[in-house]
């Protein structure tokens, strides 16, 4: 659990203004741009309950008049900031609800005079929910590839997933999902066995060619049908020592292959636990 119950997300800019150059653009002060050929728009938070007590708070921007910008910055450091109201339209699509919130109609209005104002509730269906639904955390920050502060459950496709550690940043390159954060890495990679045969088989073949290690640097286990087999040790390269953990885990004739770098020794426990994290769901 976080320190705090409140996880905050931002959006650099609407999604419409992604592709103009800077020179199109006029930010009018810290929650307030103007674009050339698109209009205004303001930042406002959007507010999302999830499970476990946490708040997702999303910096995202809303479009409105171009009169209520100009309105909006005659007031912006002025007592009349805490009656603004703003009118627009969502101007980032969201996820893990996508498109579909894309030019949401909503209002948003100021809660706090130190904070940017808040999305309330609209009459498009889907904002609605957004709004006023306890979301599971790991659908909605799953989507999220930058740093969290909680831990997040990542598919790796349809049937596997894995623990992605707090403070690290997510992506995936060329199928590989990657995970990292000052002094950790991980890579995991799905696997399709070339022929049928036996987990313990698979195993065999997967580590063919594996670096020995001696019997206390290795664990081999079965859990909830699954064969897992993990290995360490340590690597030196330009003078600079790696600890690397390299693990499977199969489940019949699938696997995931496992590599976590580290630079603190003690991060084994670490290391060990982002693999048994690994997990095969059924269809």
């Amino acid at each position: 659990m976080p320190a705090t119950d409140r996880i905050d997300a931002r959006f650099g800019l609407p999604d419409a203004v992604l592709p103009t150059t800077e020179a199109e653009r006029h930010h009018m002060n810290a929650g307030l741009l103007r674009v050339a050929g698109l209009g205004c728009f303001a930042r406002c938070l959007l507010p999302v309950q999830l499970s476990g007590g946490l708040e997702l708070v999303l910096g995202t921007w809303m479009q409105i008049p171009d009169a209520d910008g100009e309105r909006a910055l005659a007031v912006w450091d002025e007592p009349g900031y805490a009656d603004l109201v703003f009118t627009g339209t969502l101007a980032n699509a969201i996820e893990p609800w996508g498109e579909e919130l894309l030019h949401a109609p909503l209002t948003a209005t100021v809660r706090n005079a130190d904070e940017i104002p808040y999305v309330q509730a609209g009459e498009h269906p889907l904002l609605s929910q957004v709004l006023h639904t306890v979301w599971d955390r790991d659908h909605v920050l799953r989507c999220f590839g930058h740093p969290l502060p909680v831990p997040v459950r990542t598919p790796l496709n349809e049937q596997w997933s894995i623990e992605r550690s707090p403070g690290m940043a997510a992506r995936v390159v060329n199928g590989t999902s990657q995970f990292a954060s000052p002094g950790r890495t991980v890579h995991a990679d799905l696997l399709t066995a070339p022929h049928q045969g036996t987990p313990a088989e698979l195993l065999t073949s997967l580590t063919e060619g594996a670096p020995s290690v001696d019997a206390a640097h290795r664990i081999t286990e079965e859990h909830r049908g699954a064969l897992r087999h993990a290995f360490w040790l340590e690597s030196t390269s330009q003078g600079r020592t790696q600890h690397e953990l390299y693990g499977f885990v199969i489940q019949g004739d699938h696997a995931v292959a496992l590599a976590c770098m580290y630079d603190d020794p003690s991060d084994l426990a670490w290391a060990q636990h982002v693999w048994r994290s690994i997990n095969h769901s059924a269809r």
